[in-house]
């Protein structure tokens, strides 16, 4: 008898129909709008992400593997070639070389330095800007997805309000799903804005190393130059060059004596 009760009643009970979709029905074509620009906010991010990722770990590993290759080299036309054809470093060197041939041209030494000085500075802030490029997206992303996710939370509530009170009811079942729904907007904002701004710093991070990197290139560069190649930096071989291991002799084998 007591379970028949309970099913007649969950029987005749309101069901109300709460959920993602039915959030997205509530707000229409302008909550289905706004959700395609945080879609297309999120994909962009991630992909610029790890584009840049892997665009500066292939810079890096350029200058670990072949930055002592280079300054080992017999000029720096010949180690320019120790580098990658499109290359950062390889167009900071070729750069620097040109700057130098042209200020050559010039009878005054000061205005020389100057010119050169300001050529490799000129390549450097195009290789960084490059570097930069995507990031002011990323930045963009997570100042303003949390406020596009309100937008349509703000939107979602007033339909579901004006909803509301044309049917005369104000019940908690009637408030709280269509307000709880209209929610979820300000979450997938977050949820969009959060890992562009950890994305923003963390490559703004590698970049600033990068630079550093450039920057200290750049001077040994100058110096070089300048120097008509007689100024190096003292280079190791990179951490991943491993020695050959020695060849071991037969047991058994004797050096031949001389005569």
């Amino acid at each position: 008898m007591l379970i028949e009760l309970l099913t007649s009643a969950a029987a005749e009970a309101p069901k109300n129909q709460f959920g993602f979709m039915e959030a997205m029905e509530e707000g229409g074509p302008v909550a289905w709008f706004i959700l395609s620009i945080m879609i297309i906010m999120s994909v962009g991010s991630f992909y610029i992400l790890f584009t840049k990722y892997f665009e500066q770990n292939k810079v890096m590993k350029q200058y670990r593997e072949g930055r002592a290759a280079f300054w080992k080299a017999g000029s720096l036309q010949d180690g320019a070639t120790k580098f990658e054809k499109n290359s950062a470093w390889r167009q900071l060197v070729e750069d620097g070389l040109k700057a130098g041939t042209e200020s050559e041209k010039m009878t005054d030494s000061l205005e020389s330095h100057d010119w050169l000085h300001g050529s490799l500075a000129r390549s450097e802030a195009t290789i960084n800007a490059k570097l930069n490029g995507g990031l002011s997206f990323l930045a963009t992303v997570g100042a303003t997805a949390p406020f596009v996710g309100l937008l349509g939370t703000v939107i979602g509530i007033y339909n579901a309000l004006i909803k509301i009170g044309a049917t005369g009811s104000a019940s908690i079942d009637a408030v709280a799903g269509p307000v709880g729904e209209a929610l979820i907007m300000t979450a997938i904002g977050l949820m969009v804005a959060v890992p562009a701004v950890f994305a923003y710093n963390y490559l703004q991070s590698r970049n600033r190393r990068i630079s550093a990197m450039l920057s200290g290139f750049s001077t040994d560069l100058l110096a070089n130059i300048t120097s008509h190649g007689t100024v190096k930096p003292v280079v190791s071989a990179p951490a991943s060059a491993k020695a050959k291991p020695a060849v071991a002799k037969p047991a058994g084998a004797t050096t031949a004596k001389k005569v």
